[in-house]
């Protein structure tokens, strides 16, 4: 039987890391035994981890369900036609209590050729960081794939990556090819396509309660690597408030910047989902059926059948996403 659709919450998978802190515990209320949970996975519709809903009269269904019979009123007509059942993205909030690995993603092409996957290009938002937290996205000078190979044949390639000191609001956006890290003591929001396709290049040497290293995967990630990628990845936006501010505009989602403290009513007329992911404080979003509070670290999910909807709040930030 089919439902009314409404604006969706689901429960968030959440992922135990070497790397991870208690930051989604205390902070987001992830309700986790983990001691260090590295990631919450808010919608995904990965295989394995696929997200369920938690609120209204689909809670227990699962987002890929939801796509199978919803089609083009739930993903919107143009999404349908080129994703098919295949929902496009993956919303995290990640907690990095130690240094990731560094890493890069491969890109469309090279990810259905070797993992019948969706490459992975991504976003930061960064939603607090700690004093001299820092970030690697790409290198600190032009590199090509024998200077690489060398500094990594030398344990030497953190010499030519390039770290950002950062703080609450930065974003950057990271394509498929890029070399990257998140830093110890940064607590972000991740937009990325639908895809769990790492390759990892290295990870500080550091092994688990075992003594064994983490994989690498140095021989297949180097043809992943776009060394053309020009050193544009740190994103200025606007920030008038009760208003949609553009961060990212790209193939794979467009993303916006909202702070409001008052009421705003939105149309959808990108033939898409929304996501709405709150990174500070709490709004109330309601359609003509449905009213639902989203609170920090908090996401939901409006089918691209509802066209017109309401934001409440006397303060709250959230990033827009849609494809």
């Amino acid at each position: 039987m089919k439902h009314t659709l409404y604006p969706l919450k689901f429960q968030p998978i959440l992922k135990e890391k070497i790397w991870g802190g208690e930051k989604l515990n205390q902070h987001f209320n992830k309700k986790s035994a983990a001691k260090n949970l590295g990631e919450s996975w808010e919608i995904s519709a990965v295989p394995k981890d696929v997200s369920i809903v938690e609120n209204g009269a689909l809670k227990g269904q699962s987002l890929q369900a939801l796509v199978d019979t919803y089609k083009s009123q739930f993903l919107g007509e143009k999404n349908w036609k080129r994703f098919g059942n295949a929902f496009p993205l993956l919303i995290k909030f990640i907690d990095a209590k130690k240094d990731l690995s560094i890493q890069l993603h491969p890109n469309d092409e090279l990810a259905k050729e070797r993992h019948n996957s969706f490459g992975k290009t991504e976003m930061w938002y960064v939603m607090h960081a700690e004093k001299d937290a820092n970030l690697i996205v790409g290198f600190n000078q032009q590199v090509d794939k024998s200077t690489y190979l060398e500094h990594l044949e030398n344990k030497t390639l953190t010499q030519i990556l390039n770290f950002d000191s950062v703080k609450e609001g930065d974003t950057y956006f990271i394509e498929a090819g890029r070399v990257h890290a998140i830093g110890a003591g940064v607590l972000l929001a991740e937009i990325q396509q639908t895809s769990d396709v790492t390759y990892r290049v290295y990870d500080w040497d550091r092994v688990d309660e075992q003594g064994h290293q983490r994989v690498l995967h140095n021989d297949i990630a180097i043809d992943a690597f776009d060394f053309d990628l020009k050193n544009d990845f740190k994103i200025d936006y606007e920030q008038k408030k009760n208003a949609s501010n553009n961060m990212v505009s790209c193939s794979f989602f467009t993303t916006n910047f909202i702070e409001i403290d008052s009421e705003l009513t939105k149309q959808n007329n990108f033939d898409s989902f929304i996501i709405y992911m709150c990174v500070d404080g709490q709004v109330e979003i309601n359609t003509e059926s449905w009213s639902e509070t989203v609170t920090k670290g908090e996401s939901v999910l409006i089918p691209a059948q509802i066209k017109t909807f309401q934001i409440k709040a006397n303060y709250g930030k959230l990033l827009e996403v849609y494809v």
